[in-house]
């Protein structure tokens, strides 16, 4: 039973005498602070990266799947239990509690009464109003609606609009123009230095939505040479959902993540600070592949189909061409997922190889029981040879076939959750992650989560949670557990032990790593403070290659945040420190501010950031307001200042986003290296992008 307090029923109460709560429509750009989603959710993934080799892939899967669900939100006063838990910040614990206080309490009319379920955190509090709406108590049955979808156009828009959604286009059109000149540009590169892209959406009711995209990076070339047909990379979709036996279905290109990732997807394990808001939390998601990355899609049909209650079934196929680098006798060395054909030793690998996969998965619901059952099997048209000469890659996937079977489970007991799956490959070799929540009291709740990864294990499709990169070679423990003592008060903290049987790269031998991070936020009313403290430690081969030692980075984030509810201002202040310790010490500070002002239509953000990093091992990364549909962290090492400013307009139908972005070095007259080399202490990029919707 939920323990609602007098001041949070006090404060609900409040709410409804506002015009602001009888808005129906989610906050799907920013909280009217200057706020957004985006800013919100890189926040709290961005500890995951600081160590990371490619920070800007680590949680791109969750930032696309958090994008469509911001375009679409959820009406949380009709939303099933397979709805809410889409959201990977949410924990089972406060899936449960939302719906249990909307059946007791009836439906929830503004953001402001979701302060009233105790179990909810700050994160929870800040970023689920960006991806809900608050409908009617009782919404259309499936005939109703059916029923309003044969009216005449004139009289469907006399129905209440929560109930019949409108036909909505959106086009947006990107342009990145560089102030600068690399040496690719002058020789080298088949392309102009321009980035730039074209996407287009549909939303038909509640049921059908499709979207296209075409994209192009500096460098590559545009209706001439190998991309006659315009854009280098173009990806599309229709999507239908909701409809009699069909609960999603989409065709051309898309992502699907099953249980936990261990044979397919794993895009809602997003990294170990976001893994403890959702207390290990994973679900079964289908949706649209809307992204310019070129990695991890499929390309086919996929359905989740209801076969009776509680029992859904979901086969796929899929046939696509990926990028390879090849050997001497044409097999493939190595899967390329940049997406990167600016010369022809790149257009060489662009579409080379072939791959065919198909499978199925089954899950049951029953009460606080599921239980799930995933298999795939995938085919290239030529044997996949990666190496196994060399010892860290001697259990790489290697050939032509592959096959996966697992089975997942999760059983939900009042405040305490048990959930994992386990999966053998075509060889019989084993992966297995499983977890263990508990929330006593809305105030706490802890978390175990155990994997192990036999060194022999190889898929082609598995992605989840892994200190060594990879769902191969890794057995360890991470514990972690969050604490609110006070309602302005938050502590947080995880401790992640690895140990890795076999040779990995840069270690000859078994080795472990650990990773412990410890962070609190104090929140009233306009203020919200924020420390984050992080250590990390590795073991790496010494120069001979005869020993080990411990590789240990340290990280620290201090971030004050001011934001009055009712001043068009807010400003945030940051301090990163970097200290990492090899064979030699490395030491990183910067120091950051940012300032953004709305007004009504109108919004400019502005920061200014001092770095100076010994070198490259202390690098730090600098959370930066983006445009829509872009993802990323702004990489500083070396000494220099990072600027940038964005601007956004909306005038009716329009909206035009404008970011200018400098990054200047004072320790250097070069950037860059190779074919990306530029001879200036600086780089300025220019970013556009002009939005246009219409609603029939």
């Amino acid at each position: 039973m939920l323990r609602v307090a007098k001041s949070s029923v006090f404060f609900a109460l409040l709410t409804f005498t506002t015009p602001a709560a009888q808005n129906a429509t989610a906050q799907t750009t920013d909280d009217g602070g200057g706020t957004t989603w985006q800013e919100l959710w890189q926040e709290l993934t961005i500890s995951d990266d600081e160590t990371a080799d490619d920070p800007d892939a680590a949680a791109d899967d969750a930032y696309s799947l958090l994008e469509q669900l911001a375009a679409n939100p959820i009406d949380i006063n009709s939303a099933t239990t397979a709805d809410l838990e889409q959201l990977p910040f949410l924990s089972a614990q406060q899936v449960a509690d939302l719906l249990h206080y909307r059946d007791r309490y009836g439906a929830l009319r503004s953001a402001g009464e979701l302060r009233m379920l105790p179990s909810l955190g700050h994160e929870q509090l800040q970023l689920l109003p960006f991806f809900i709406v608050f409908g009617p108590e009782k919404p259309y049955e499936p005939a109703q609606q059916a029923w309003a979808d044969t009216l005449p156009r004139q009289w469907q828009r006399g129905l209440p609009p929560h109930r019949y959604q409108r036909q909505r286009h959106e086009l947006a059109a990107s342009l990145r123009v560089p102030f600068y000149r690399r040496k690719g540009d002058r020789d080298g590169y088949m392309g102009y230095p321009y980035r730039h892209e074209l996407r287009y959406e549909l939303t038909a009711g509640r049921h059908l939505r499709a979207g296209l995209l075409g994209a192009q990076d500096a460098g590559e070339p545009f209706f001439s040479s190998h991309n006659r047909w315009g854009y280098d990379y173009y990806t599309f979709f229709v999507q239908l959902r909701k409809q009699r036996a069909i609960d999603n279905l989409v065709v051309g290109r898309y992502k699907l993540t099953a249980a936990k990732g261990l044979v397919m997807g794993g895009s809602t394990i997003t990294g170990k600070m976001a893994l403890l808001q959702s207390l290990g939390r994973t679900a079964t998601t289908l949706r649209p592949h809307m992204s310019r990355s070129e990695d991890a899609y499929l390309q086919g049909a996929a359905a989740m189909l209801r076969l009776m209650p509680g029992l859904t079934l979901t086969p796929f196929v899929s046939m696509r061409q990926h990028d390879a680098t090849l050997t001497t006798d044409g097999a493939v060395q190595t899967i390329v997922g940049s997406g990167y054909h600016r010369t022809q030793a790149e257009m060489d690998k662009k579409h080379n190889t072939r791959a065919t996969d198909v499978g199925a998965r089954a899950e049951l619901r029953r009460g606080p029981v599921q239980a799930g059952l995933t298999a795939v099997y995938s085919h290239l048209d030529r044997p996949l040879d990666p190496g196994t000469g060399t010892l860290y890659r001697r259990y790489w996937p290697s050939g032509r076939h592959f096959a996966n079977v697992s089975a997942d489970y999760a059983w939900h007991l009042q405040r305490l959750r048990i959930e994992g799956e386990t999966a053998i490959d075509r060889h019989g070799h084993v992966a297995t992650l499983n977890t263990l929540s508990l929330q006593p009291s809305a105030s706490w709740s802890v978390m175990a989560l155990q994997r192990f990864y036999s060194y022999r294990y190889e898929s082609l499709h598995a992605r989840s949670l892994s200190e060594g990169g990879r769902v191969q070679n890794e057995s360890a423990l991470l514990l972690g557990a969050t604490w609110r003592p006070a309602r302005q008060w938050q502590l947080q903290a995880y401790a992640d032990h690895a140990y890795f049987p076999w040779a990995r790269y840069l270690v000859s031998q078994s080795s472990s790593a650990t990773d412990v991070l410890l962070s609190a936020s104090w929140q009233q009313r306009t203020v919200t403070l924020t420390a984050r403290y992080r250590l990390h430690s590795r073991q790496r081969d010494n120069e001979d290659k005869t020993a080990l030692y411990t590789q240990t980075d340290h990280r620290l984030r201090l971030a004050l945040q001011w934001h009055p509810q009712q001043s068009p201002w807010r400003l945030v202040s940051g301090a990163d420190l970097g200290h990492t310790r090899h064979q030699d010490a490395s030491t990183g500070l910067m120091l950051s501010q940012t300032v953004t002002w709305q007004q009504r239509q109108l919004l400019v953000s502005a920061l200014a950031a001092w770095f100076h990093t010994d070198d490259y091992a202390s690098r730090l990364y600098l959370n930066e307001r983006r445009m829509p549909h872009e993802y990323g962290f702004a990489q500083c090492f070396g000494h220099g200042l990072r600027l940038s400013a964005l601007a956004r307009a909306t005038m009716g139908r329009w909206q035009l986003h404008a970011r200018l972005g400098l990054t200047r070095y004072l320790d250097r007259t070069t950037i860059g290296s190779g074919l990306q080399q530029t001879s200036h202490r600086g780089l300025t990029d220019l970013d556009f992008q002009l939005h246009y919707r219409l609603f029939q």
